[in-house]
Formats: C-alpha cells, structure tokens, sequence
C-alpha cells in the first residue's frame, strides 16, 4: 500500500505564515522548471527533487530494482568511493536524502550558501554518475533483505500488503516496492543501471527550492545539477486495475491482537470534489478523537486504542483507506462498528456544526506546516506533482471554506459505499473464518 513518507523536519525554521510565501516559477536556459521560495535571512536552502513514476517502474520480475538503486545513489559515486562521498559530504556540512515510493522517487538537498557550488556539484556526481560497486550493492541488498524479513512478521504489514495484493493483482502495486526476498536477490548491477535510466529523467522532475538563492542563481544550478540525466525515462504504468470486492479477508496469525485494513475505491486529487472528500475523510475518520469513528469504536466501546481513515489517491489508482487494530474477542464488532458508521455517513452525511468545526481545524493548522526551508520545499514539489496551481497556498484555505453541506453529503452518498468495504484482518480473530 502506498503509505505517505514523512522525511525529519529541518531544525532551522522560518516561521513563514502561509500567505507570506512568495512563489516564483524560475526556468533555467535548459529548460528545467522549479518553483522557488526566495528567504535570504539564513544562509542555507534546500532543494527536493520528485521524479514522477517510481517504483512502479519496475519491470517484470525486477521488483525492487528502483527501491535498491535509490539506496544506492549515495554509495559512491564519480571517483569516489562510498567513503570518499561520505566524507565528502560531511566536510561540505550537506546533508542528502534519497527515498522511493510507487508513484516517485525523491531527492532531497540541504546545504550553506557558502558550500553551495560544491554541494550541487556532489549531489551532481550522485544522480549523473552513480557506481554501483559490488561491495555496496551486496550491502544494500542486505539492508533491504532484513527489511523485507522484518515486515514478514509484522501483522501491519502482512495486512496491508493483502489488501494490495487483492485489490491490484500482478499491476506493481500489488507488491511491495521492497520486492520479495528472491526478487532482490536476484538483481545484479545491469538491472540498477537500467532503473537508474528509467527512473530518474528530466521529462518527469518536479523541483522546488527555498532558501538563500536567487531566481537568476537558481536557473543555472539546476542545468548542472540534472542537465546530465536523461530526457526521457521509461513509460509510465497503466491505471491499476481493481480487483477486489466487499467483504473480509482473515490471514492466521499468531497475536493476541488483531489488526484490519479496510477499505475500497476513492476520488482522484484531481477530482472537482476532491475538497469536499477531504473534508468528509477528516470527519469521517482522518480527525483525530474528533473523528466519528474514534467516537463509535474507542470513546463509546473501548474496542481499540486508535482507528482512522484516510484518501490515497495514487497516479494509477485511488483509494479510501483505514486501519483499526483490536484484541481477537473483538476484532469482529470494530468490523461492524466501522461498517455501520460508513453506511450511516453515507445515508445521512454529516452535520453542519460538524462541517464548521471541521473547517476551523483544517483551515487554522494548514499555516503550520509552512515550519523550515526542508518542509515548504517538499510542499511546493508536491504542489507541482498534484497539478495544484502556484496560488495554491494562498487558495487553499478558501477552497475549503467554499465547501457547502450540501456538496459534502451528495459527496458522501457517492463516495462512501459500505457493501464494497473489504477489511483484511490479520491475527486469531474469534468468530471470523479464514479467508483467501
């Protein structure tokens, strides 16, 4: 399951209210876009790279090649070797982050205004001229292999990797983006070039930048710094199919407590009703002990310590998604708590003081996320990737606030359908078969 991956929060914070941050689109002579947030109180910026495509670009039986390439993008480099990077790096005082989901792979730059030529100029080195040695991949591989094992034990994991399994089939988001233990296994140094090739490529980069630089300085930076990749990766995957129909999955395990992953097909980031989906998602289970399903499940029943919802809308799919964990005697009536709560929302909608207070909150926590350079740049990468506007950050809040109670309960009745509801539960859940 695609799960959302919170990097650490930069420790330098500018304490920018969300309508103080002045956007510019910079293209630089080659003709690489990023959206820049200029803050020259610090000598620092940061920069973050999302190349759109991901791990689901791997080819068959290749599973995991672009998660272990991406591993491997600060295990040497150039003439370099992975010590010789590190210290590198660490004499430059820079820091780099490299991550893969499904839908991208991201990258991550931290660096002094002073040190700026020659930090680019290793991250540069990292991205264009990888090496791949053998001694670092054998150890990446590992790191990955102990990974794959971990989550084999863990009931979370074994619960949503089902529920993708199910509903996604032989499409890459059936599988963990992790690969399996014979899939790592078998990939060798051709296999993490050609992800490297397909995967990292100007004609699917989305950039922003905050900090000490300018729009005149930034144009040529970007040039050296991804002017050397590709100008085209590979074709993106098609649209997942779904495979999956309502009901219950059981898959045996060992635990005193059950866990379930629930849920069914949702609303695409672009949808016209999108705000309002939000909105509901948050009421609905995304709020918090203010959320309705906390309310039913762990406030009136002590049937679970938390339980939530959330929309993941993905580039080839969309979903709406929840997790509850519960002990075996009574896993079975958070099920039906949760189905119950899903079809009543789904009848009756929401309230207006719920759609008041909902608003209060969404609208009053969205400045605070605007907290360091690190953060409002992968804000503005991910603004770019979802198709939001430049203005969005001084629109959003109005958006939300647009959103009428009349809107989110014709939304509800569309969105929410609790006979396609399907939970996954993993453990020994009393009164509740195996399932597939």
């Amino acid at each position: 399951m695609i799960r959302v991956c919170l990097a650490a929060v930069l420790a330098v914070v500018l304490s920018l209210p969300a309508r103080a941050v002045e956007i510019q689109e910079v293209t630089s002579p080659g003709g690489i876009t990023a959206w820049l947030v200029e803050e020259h109180s610090i000598p620092f910026a940061a920069i973050e790279l999302r190349f759109r495509g991901g791990a689901s670009l791997d080819t068959p039986g290749k599973r995991g090649a672009v998660n272990l390439m991406m591993g491997l993008l600060e295990e040497g480099a150039a003439d370099m070797d992975a010590q010789e990077f590190l210290v590198a790096r660490e004499e430059l005082a820079a820091d780099y982050g490299f991550d893969a989901s499904n839908d991208t792979v991201s990258v991550s730059a931290r660096f002094l205004t002073e040190n700026r030529a020659a930090s680019v100029d290793l991250l540069r080195k990292a991205l264009t001229e990888p090496r791949f040695d053998p001694t670092a991949l054998e150890r990446v591989r590992g790191q990955v292999q102990s990974i794959i094992a971990d989550n084999a034990k863990d009931p979370r994991h074994i619960a949503n990797a089902t529920f993708d399994r199910m509903a996604f089939g032989d499409h890459p988001y059936g599988s963990s983006l992790n690969g399996t233990a014979a899939s790592v296994a078998a990939l060798d140094r051709d296999d993490i070039m050609a992800a490297h090739k397909a995967a990292l490529a100007r004609d699917r980069v989305y950039v922003g930048v905050v900090g000490d630089i300018t729009a005149e300085e930034l144009g040529p930076l970007l040039d050296r710094l991804l002017g050397g990749l590709p100008a085209e990766g590979a074709p993106m995957p098609k649209e997942a199919p779904w495979m999956l129909e309502g009901g219950e999955t059981v898959v045996p395990f060992a635990t005193p407590q059950s866990v379930a992953v629930f849920g069914h097909r949702g609303m695409r980031e672009d949808d016209p009703d999108f705000f309002a989906a939000y909105i509901l998602n948050h009421i609905l289970g995304g709020g918090g002990f203010g959320s309705r399903l906390m309310a039913e499940v762990r406030e009136k029943r002590g049937l679970t310590y938390g339980v939530y919802s959330y929309l993941a809308p993905m580039d080839h799919a969309e979903l709406i998604m929840g997790q509850v964990a519960s002990a075996n005697a009574t896993v079975g009536e958070a099920v039906e708590v949760i189905r119950a709560e899903w079809r009543k929302l789904a009848r009756d909608g929401i309230t207006a003081a719920e759609l008041d207070e909902a608003k209060t909150y969404l609208t009053g926590a969205f400045p605070l996320r605007f907290d360091g350079n690190s953060t409002i740049a992968r804000i503005l990468a991910g603004m770019q990737i979802t198709g939001r506007p430049i203005d969005y950050i001084d629109t959003r809040n109005d958006r939300i606030e647009a959103v009428t109670l009349d809107e989110i309960n014709r939304v509800a009745g569309e969105l929410l359908d609790p006979e396609a509801l399907h939970f996954v539960i993993v453990g020994e859940p009393e009164g509740m078969g195996a399932g597939n």
